[in-house]
């Protein structure tokens, strides 16, 4: 028997799915209407246990912002489900007519490969893989009980972000160490973002009209990650086992020589723990300029400070490094996305990956990369062989439509 309940125990009425993402000390939620793909409601409670916590929601006619005392997320949760079901803000008359929830999960390890029904046996393997993702897992699990109790009728589903990165052939997910490690200890590449690098392909493979296509995806937000999918399926990406390797991100170093982890431990004194925690939250961008925000590096690069001005440079650098090697991987491009945060809305990053690119064929045209909407769009020039677009991401979405497909 699978972990999760039979994929045949379907319910032809399921409409309303809440996609619930849990953060360490936020939780994000849409309600949506499926099949139409109609968003409800949405919004975000942040600082959840912190001095300053604010509940937002959007509603058909409502925007809302309120500070409010949030302690843990059962609170938030509740707090998110009173307003849901609020007389003249709200969108549902009760709990009942929520009879699916999904769930983003960040780390399925090698035993979830895709969507599944969440009983007690799935949250147990969850809870097992905390060690790969400490930052994330548990606050995902602590989302799935909290609305477990609010919610005692409705489907769990949980979607995993490193399932869409299970198709990555051996060569690309294998490490050069004693195979014992992964056959006995399951050291490999997992992969993150995968609900988002999943979502803005497909709706990249939509925009070319080329279903066996060549493409890269670059998901740019705090945490970065880079794709190469071909043919529809994840076959390389930038993170591994966990989820600090590759690109330069807000607070992760991305790759560096493992020599340099031996040298601080010891030569410098510092414990591993202690490096650990440099590389996932004092390293990336905020280690090289003082700033995890980009929007506050690129204004004091304005400025001319040097040191945002080398961190801008540094990280671009990287991302096109990866592209290249992806390129060279596929033998070939079709399609270049940038996503998330910083890849929808900096045209400068994006001017500077993109920037002495001709060989591979990527030329941007330079008003359609200034361009601000929130919408998909060709930011490549006419002569350019590669499309380059920006789409933006919608997780939440892409949770809900692999929630519906499994329960309805």
């Amino acid at each position: 028997m699978p972990l999760g309940t039979d994929k045949n125990n379907k319910n032809p009425l399921m409409k309303n799915i809440l996609v619930i993402n849990s953060g360490s000390s936020s939780l994000k939620f849409q309600l949506i209407l499926m099949p139409e793909k109609k968003v409800l409601a949405s919004g975000l409670v942040e600082r959840i246990g912190q001095e300053g916590t604010k509940l937002h929601y959007i509603s058909k006619g409502f925007s809302i912002t309120e500070e409010m005392e949030i302690p843990n997320h059962s609170v938030a949760l509740k707090e998110i489900t009173n307003i849901l079901m609020d007389d003249k803000k709200g969108v549902i008359k009760n709990a009942s007519e929520i009879p699916a929830i999904g769930h983003r999960v960040v780390h399925g390890g090698p035993t979830f490969s895709e969507t599944i029904i969440i009983n007690q046996k799935v949250k147990e393997k969850i809870k097992e893989l905390f060690s790969l993702a400490p930052l994330h897992n548990p606050p995902n699990l602590t989302g799935i009980e909290v609305a477990e109790e609010i919610f005692p009728e409705a489907m769990q589903v949980a979607v995993f972000d490193t399932a869409f990165h299970r198709s990555i052939p051996a060569r690309a997910h294998k490490y050069a160490i004693p195979n014992s490690f992964l056959y006995e200890n399951k050291i490999q590449v997992y992969g993150f973002h995968g609900t988002s690098h999943k979502y803005v392909s497909e709706q990249a493979i939509q925009i070319i009209k080329k279903p066996l296509s060549k493409i890269i995806t670059v998901h740019l937000g705090n945490g970065c990650s880079i794709t190469a999918i071909k043919d529809g399926k994840s076959i390389d990406h930038s993170l591994g086992f966990g989820p600090v390797n590759g690109l330069i991100m807000g607070t992760r170093s991305g790759d560096i020589d493992q020599s340099v982890i031996f040298y601080m431990i010891e030569h410098l004194g510092y414990t591993a723990k202690e490096v650990s925690d440099i590389l996932h939250n004092k390293s990336g961008m905020l280690g090289l300029t003082g700033y995890s925000d980009l929007r506050y590096i690129e204004s004091e690069a304005e400025k001319g400070n040097y040191e945002c001005k080398l961190a801008l440079e540094m990280n671009a650098y990287r991302v096109k490094k990866y592209i290249g090697a992806y390129t060279a991987a596929m033998n070939g491009l079709d399609a270049l996305v940038f996503t998330a945060g910083i890849g929808e809305n900096s045209n400068r990053i994006r001017k500077m990956v993109c920037e002495e690119m001709q060989f591979l064929g990527i030329e941007l045209d330079l008003l359609k990369n200034d361009d601000r909407s929130k919408e998909n769009r060709i930011i490549s020039a006419e002569k350019s062989k590669v499309t380059v677009l920006v789409i933006p991401t919608n997780e939440e979405l892409e949770i809900a439509n692999q929630t519906y497909a499994l329960v309805c």
